[in-house]
C-alpha cells in the first residue's frame, strides 16, 4: 500500500528515518532545520532527539551509537559553525569504520554560492573526511537520497554520510513516499577460497589471526575463538577492538595499538602466516607501518574484508577474500587443519605472554593505577561498557584490562581527546540500565566536559574517572623525550571536580592515595545519579611503563 499524501521535506526526512528503524539522534539545534524538529514532534512516541552542548560531542554520541550497536549513529547540527565543529566526529568515524549519518542545516537554495550567512559547500568541505556527503535540493528526492545514505553508511567498509539539507527544501512539500527498511547484503567467502585457506594453514607453523572493524555480531565472534582454538593459532586484536573476541579465550593473545609490548611485536614479526579479517591495516595496529614489510610482508596474508578497496591497500594479499566479518566466520567455524609439529607451542607461548603483559609495574606517588586498575576489573559486571579518549590514561583501559564476551570498549582509533564522556552518554541513551564506565584524562575530559549538561537533561547516569595529573601528558611525554626537561605548553591547571559533579547533579569524590579508591569507587557504583571520582595522578608517573625521570635520563 502506498502513502502518497502530501508533506513537507523534513516530514519525509523524519518518516524515513522512522521506516528505515531509526529511534534516536544526537543534536544540537539550529533555525536552519526548524521544519525537522516540528516533524520530530509527530514522532514523539517513537523518535527521540538527545539534546547536546556542543556539536562535536553529539557527532562523538552519534558514533559511539555506531560503535556499540553496529547500526547508524544520527546526528543533527546547524550550517556553518554547527557542521564545523561536528566534522571532529566525523573523522573518528572514518577512522573506526562506524555507520553514521550527519545531517546538516543548509542555507535556502535561492542563496547558495553568494556565501550567504553561514554557507558551506558541504559535499565539498566533508569530502575528504566521510564516505559520501550529499545536498539534497528537491524535496521529492527526500526518500531516496535518505535510504542511500543509509546504505552506503552500513554497506562495504562502514562509515560516515554528510547530508546537507536547504531550509527552503525542508518546508516544501512532495507526495514522495517514505522509504523503508533496506537490506544490506554481506559478501561471504567462496568455497573454493576456504579450501585454500585450510591447505595454506596446514603448511604454517606460526600463525595468527588479527581480528578488528565493526559490524560483527556475537555469534561471529564466537566462531572466530572456535577456529583458533581447534587449530591453536593466536588471535590479536586490531588497535582499539579489544572486544570483538573474549580476552579470557585461551586463544587471546593480546592487541595491537599504541604502546605495544615487544612481545606483540615479536608474535607478528615472527608469524609465517597472517590471517586478517576485517581490518584496515592501520598504523597503530602496524606499529607504524613497521612490523610487516610494503606492499609484500614476509609472512602469507590472507585478508578477508567486506570492501574490496580495503585489500591491497597497503599490503598484497596471497589469499584476498571479498567478505564480510560475519560471513567469514561462518565459513571458518568447524574449519580444521592440519598442524604442523611445534604450533602448539607458539599457540601457549602467545598466551603467556599476553597474560604476563597485563601486570604493570608499581607506580610511583600516592595513587598506583596499576592497583587501582584491578579493582576496577574485579568490580565490573559482566555486560559493562568502558569508554575513554584519547590520551595516555587509556592505557590503562587497552592494556591492563580484559574483555569478557559480553562486554565492550568504546574508544576511538582516531586518537580524539574527548571521546569518551559523549561515547558513554550514548551508550547510556542506547540502555539505561547497563553499567557504563568512561576513563578521562583531565586534558581529555574537559574537551567536552559541558556535555554533562546534556546527561544532566536526558537523565543519562554513567560513572566518570578522571585520572588527574596536571598535565597534557602524551604531549608532555613526547616532550621529555625531545626535549627532556623544557616543559611549554603542557601543564593543566584543574577546577575542582568533586564541585563540578554537584552542579550537574552527579555524585562527587577526590582520591589522592590508592587506599582511598575501592571505598570511592562503591559509592560511585551506588549512586543513582551516576558519579564522578577524580584520581590525582603524580605527573611523574607520566605513563604505565615510564616514568618522566627514566624518559629524561634515557634522552641524556
Amino acid at each position: 500500500m502506498t502513502d502518497s499524501r502530501i508533506r513537507t521535506g523534513g516530514q519525509l526526512l523524519m518518516d524515513s528515518l522512522v521506516g528505515l528503524g531509526a529511534s534516536k539522534a544526537f543534536g544540537v539545534p539550529g533555525e536552519s532545520y526548524l521544519a525537522v524538529l516540528d516533524a520530530m514532534v509527530d514522532h514523539a512516541n517513537s523518535f527521540d532527539l538527545v539534546l547536546c552542548r556542543q556539536e562535536g560531542g553529539a557527532a562523538y554520541m552519534a558514533a559511539g551509537w555506531a560503535k556499540l550497536t553496529g547500526q547508524p549513529g544520527l546526528c543533527f547540527v546547524t550550517r556553518g559553525p554547527g557542521a564545523t565543529n561536528a566534522a571532529v566526529g566525523i573523522h573518528t568515524a572514518m577512522q573506526d569504520s562506524l555507520p553514521m549519518i550527519l545531517f546538516v542545516g543548509q542555507v535556502g537554495t535561492d542563496v547558495i554560492g553568494r556565501e550567504a550567512f553561514q554557507e558551506v559547500d558541504y559535499p565539498a568541505f566533508f569530502g575528504p573526511l566521510a564516505k559520501w556527503a550529499v545536498q539534497i535540493d528537491h524535496a521529492d528526492r527526500v526518500p531516496e537520497i535518505v535510504s542511500r545514505a543509509w546504505t552506503v553508511a552500513l554497506s562495504g567498509r562502514p562509515g560516515p554520510v554528510v547530508v546537507a539539507l536547504p531550509e527552503d527544501m525542508l518546508v516544501a512539500t512532495s507526495t514522495a513516499e517514505p522509504c523503508h527498511a533496506v537490506t544490506i547484503p554481506e559478501p561471504a567467502p567462496a568455497a573454493a577460497d576456504i579450501s585454500a585457506l585450510q591447505d595454506v594453514l596446514a603448511g604454517a607453523a606460526r600463525p595468527v589471526v588479527i581480528v578488528g572493524g565493526t559490524r560483527w555480531q556475537k555469534d561471529s565472534a564466537r566462531a572466530i575463538e572456535r577456529f583458533a582454538m581447534a587449530n591453536e593459532i593466536p588471535v590479536v586484536a586490531a588497535f582499539r577492538f579489544h572486544d570483538i573476541i573474549d580476552n579470557h579465550c585461551p586463544a587471546y593473545a593480546g592487541d595491537a595499538g599504541v604502546g605495544m609490548n615487544a612481545s606483540m611485536k615479536t608474535l607478528l614479526r615472527d608469524a609465517d602466516l597472517i590471517i586478517a579479517v576485517n581490518i584496515r591495516f592501520g598504523e597503530a595496529t602496524t606499529d607504524g607501518y613497521t612490523l610487516f614489510d610494503a606492499p609484500k610482508m614476509a609472512a602469507k596474508l590472507v585478508h578477508s574484508h567486506a570492501s574490496d578497496d580495503e585489500i591491497g591497500k597497503i599490503y598484497v594479499a596471497d589469499l584476498p577474500l571479498h567478505a564480510g566479518p560475519n560471513r567469514m566466520a561462518a565459513a571458518l567455524d568447524n574449519l580444521v587443519a592440519a598442524r604442523p609439529a611445534g604450533r602448539a607451542g607458539w599457540y601457549a607461548d602467545a598466551r603467556t605472554a599476553y597474560l604476563e603483559s597485563l601486570v604493570p609495574p608499581p607506580q610511583p606517588g600516592d595513587v598506583d593505577m596499576g592497583i587501582i586498575t584491578a579493582q576496577i576489573q574485579a568490580r565490573l559486571p559482566a555486560d559493562a561498557i568502558i569508554t575513554h579518549g584519547a590520551g595516555n590514561f587509556s592505557i590503562w583501559a587497552n592494556k591492563f584490562m580484559q574483555y569478557g564476551r559480553d562486554q565492550r570498549l568504546l574508544g576511538p582509533q582516531s586518537g580524539s581527546m574527548g571521546f569518551g564522556l559523549p561515547a558513554a552518554l550514548a551508550a547510556k541513551a542506547h540502555d539505561s540500565g547497563r553499567f557504563v564506565l568512561c576513563f578521562a584524562g583531565d586534558g581529555d575530559f574537559q574537551m567536552n566536559g559541558a556535555e554533562l549538561g546534556t546527561a544532566l537533561q536526558a537523565g543519562l547516569h554513567p560513572v566518570i574517572l578522571i585520572l588527574n595529573n596536571s598535565s597534557y601528558g602524551t604531549i608532555r611525554m613526547h616532550q621529555e623525550r625531545a626535549y627532556p626537561a623544557r616543559i611549554s605548553g603542557t601543564e593543566i591547571v584543574n577546577p575542582d571536580y568533586v564541585a563540578l559533579a554537584g552542579a550537574y547533579g552527579f555524585h562527587g569524590e577526590r582520591v589522592t592515595r590508592t587506599d582511598d579508591f575501592a571505598a570511592a569507587f562503591e559509592r560511585a557504583l551506588d549512586a543513582a545519579t551516576g558519579a564522578i571520582v577524580e584520581i590525582v595522578i603524580d605527573t611523574e608517573a607520566i605513563a604505565p611503563r615510564t616514568t618522566i625521570s627514566a624518559l629524561r635520563e634515557a634522552a641524556t
